[in-house]
């Protein structure tokens, strides 16, 4: 009885081994769900995208096409060939103008989180979800972003699109431009070193509110100065030479370019909080082909000049560059980093010193005493292993567990 006993429960155990093991392979060899109508675009895109061009260039899915019917690669400067292998010895360095091509890799490496693929009927209307051409979505991510990073106050103030900065500052110069025909016309001034596009631009679109002035020192000690209206341009840091720069023109109208106001660029040293702040999105994702722009502007009336600017000049910005911006947006926020130090307070009121309480919890801090700041304080490095970090919720675990009963 008991060897039949065995066989059976061998039988047993035998099936449940040989019926989990087919599940298994099963499962795995299981083919992914078919993409349906997405598919063939991304294997296309796929294709595309790993086409070798020897790290010298890169194919795109709109290039010229070979003849096996794939898109050429196109080659940085200096370089040629088919893969872009050859380089052209007597080539000059060109570093003329910017091209934010160095974030290039960032974006390969996150490949799969920022790809987008939409529909052939994605937003064909004019309109949006948003009033003055503006996505909903986008403008509630480009906040948060501003939040994340910690360079530039938002609250209670309205924010335009552009086609890239470059369409924004001669809207936001007409909106600060006098509306009144009797008024003298604005004089758009900027501090030297300065970026050469704001003179270009002013004088191509010249008009008779408003037409360049020249440098801020021609009028910093005339006394006309004072009659006169005045929009100063100050790109802060500075192109071209990185300076944080402030208005020298009291008096005056300001539109501050925070182009640059990115953590990879400078450091951030408060939130910006101007009346018109402008960015671009070629700065902080490296995207300049997409030719995407925001201004954020404190009072109403400029937010609606400008936007009625924007309105008749180009009915907004491509509703398709709005979901590629606010993908890449999404992935920045995701990816966000955390600070380096836990600054810690006991509020337990036997715990006059937080770095002893929590040595006794098996916690080595740094006390708050070291900094000259009160010993309820401590500071928990965040820097450390995953091992480091997982004990350390291991150890604090008790100590929150008592405050919570203490609390009770």
């Amino acid at each position: 009885m008991k060897l039949l006993l065995l066989l059976v429960l061998f039988s047993s155990l035998f099936l449940n081994a040989y019926f989990y093991f087919c599940l298994f392979l099963h499962h795995h060899q299981q083919r992914p769900p078919s993409l349906g109508w997405t598919g063939s675009a991304a294997t296309e895109a796929e294709a595309v995208a790993a086409i070798n061009c020897s790290g010298h260039g890169r194919a795109f899915l709109d290039g010229v096409l070979a003849g096996g019917g794939l898109p050429v690669c196109e080659c940085n400067k200096c370089y040629y060939g088919s893969d872009c292998s050859r380089l052209l010895h007597d080539c000059p360095a060109d570093v003329d103008s910017g091209d934010p091509l160095f974030l290039e890799a960032y974006w390969q490496q996150r490949a799969a989180s920022s790809a987008v693929v939409f529909s052939g009927w994605h937003r064909m209307s004019y309109s949006t979800d948003g009033k003055d051409y503006i996505s909903i979505e986008l403008e509630k991510h480009i906040r948060i972003l501003h939040q994340v990073v910690g360079n530039a106050v938002t609250d209670g103030k309205f924010i335009v699109f552009g086609s890239g900065s470059a369409q924004l500052i001669n809207a936001l110069v007409y909106a600060l431009s006098p509306s009144n025909a009797s008024s003298s016309p604005a004089s758009v001034v900027a501090s030297v070193p300065y970026y050469p596009f704001y003179k270009k631009q002013t004088n191509l679109f010249e008009t008779r509110a408003y037409g360049w002035g020249g440098t801020t020192s021609s009028w910093a000690n005339a006394s006309v100065s004072s009659t006169t209206n005045f929009i100063e341009l100050v790109t802060s840091p500075n192109n071209p030479d990185g300076q944080f720069k402030q208005p020298v023109l009291g008096s005056s109208a300001v539109i501050f370019d925070y182009a640059y106001y990115w953590p990879h660029y400078s450091p951030i040293l408060d939130p910006a909080d101007e009346d018109v702040m402008l960015f671009t999105n070629s700065k902080i994702s490296g995207h300049a082909g997409s030719r995407f722009g925001w201004a954020v502007i404190k009072d109403e009336g400029v937010y609606e000049r400008t936007a009625n600017y924007l309105s008749l000049n180009t009915m907004g910005v491509s509703r398709d560059t709005h979901l590629r911006v606010l993908k890449l947006i999404k992935v920045m926020i995701a990816e966000k980093g955390g600070k380096a130090y836990a600054w810690l307070k006991c509020e337990w009121k036997e715990e006059e010193d937080c770095h002893e309480a929590l040595r006794k919890g098996s916690i080595i801090s740094r006390s708050g005493a070291l900094f000259e700041a009160d010993s309820r304080y401590t500071r928990l490095s965040l820097i450390k292993t995953q091992d480091d970090f997982d004990l350390l919720l291991k150890r604090m675990q008790p100590l929150v567990s008592h405050e919570d009963m203490a609390s009770s």
